[in-house]
């Protein structure tokens, strides 16, 4: 077994070349069996634990460059700011202004986490909400959590708006309220009548409607 100086630059040397290394690495550079030994020369260099692959990868204090998230991908080994597992995704969890689903959570970790997301829920650490046909999981802090489904709600929202397109009966009430003018008025202008007859129609979509029938605002209407 290698002296505790010697010990100490060959895990520096092996962090510099390769960044993340797992136990079996360090067993063979040290030259030992012991896990311990390398922890205890892990610890006076500073060491952090990956999230991902089970806690199974070390790098050196000072080798992630964190991302805004507070994370840092080696390839596919993954190393956070929070530490291991559960703490990242209590982190990102509390952050997230309409909580975060497993999906979501996934996408960002790139980690699946059903095992841990009950057991952080069980834990009291966060708490789930039914949303749809999802589980949402938000703060244990009630006044948060309410605070983050209100943001989630408001979210679904707006993607149901986003995401609507027009029924048959509104084109037509798109078309005829264009073509009652002298020329094609813009599509804001035709939202607006609409609006004031109680059909409500975005004149994003009026510009859908326009564009699907070669209506052109400015353009003068046939006799």
């Amino acid at each position: 077994m290698r002296a505790v100086s010697e010990a100490q630059h060959a895990l520096r040397k092996l962090i510099k070349r390769v960044s993340v290394a797992d136990m079996a690495t360090f067993l063979e550079v040290l030259g030992t069996r012991s896990r311990m030994t390398v922890f205890r020369r892990l610890k006076v260099l500073g060491y952090q634990t990956s999230f991902t692959h089970s806690g199974r990868f070390y790098t050196l204090v000072g080798v992630p460059v964190f991302d805004e998230l507070g994370l840092w991908f080696h390839r596919e080994v993954g190393f956070s700011a929070e530490g291991t597992l559960k703490d990242p995704v209590v982190a990102h969890v509390e952050r997230a202004p309409d909580g975060r689903t497993h999906a979501e959570l996934h996408h960002v970790l790139r980690v699946r986490m059903h095992n841990t997301l009950l057991a952080l829920v069980n834990e009291g650490r966060i708490a789930r909400e039914h949303f749809g046909n999802v589980s949402l999981y938000v703060s244990a802090y009630a006044p948060r959590a309410s605070l983050q489904l209100a943001g989630r709600q408001e979210l679904a929202r707006v993607m149901d708006e986003v995401c609507r397109v027009l029924t048959d009966d509104e084109i037509i009430e798109v078309l005829a309220e264009a073509l009652r003018a002298a020329g094609i008025p813009e599509p804001a202008v035709v939202a607006a009548r609409l609006a004031a007859r109680g059909v409500r129609i975005e004149p994003r979509l009026v510009r859908q409607a326009f564009d699907a029938h070669g209506l052109v605002p400015g353009k003068k209407t046939p006799d």
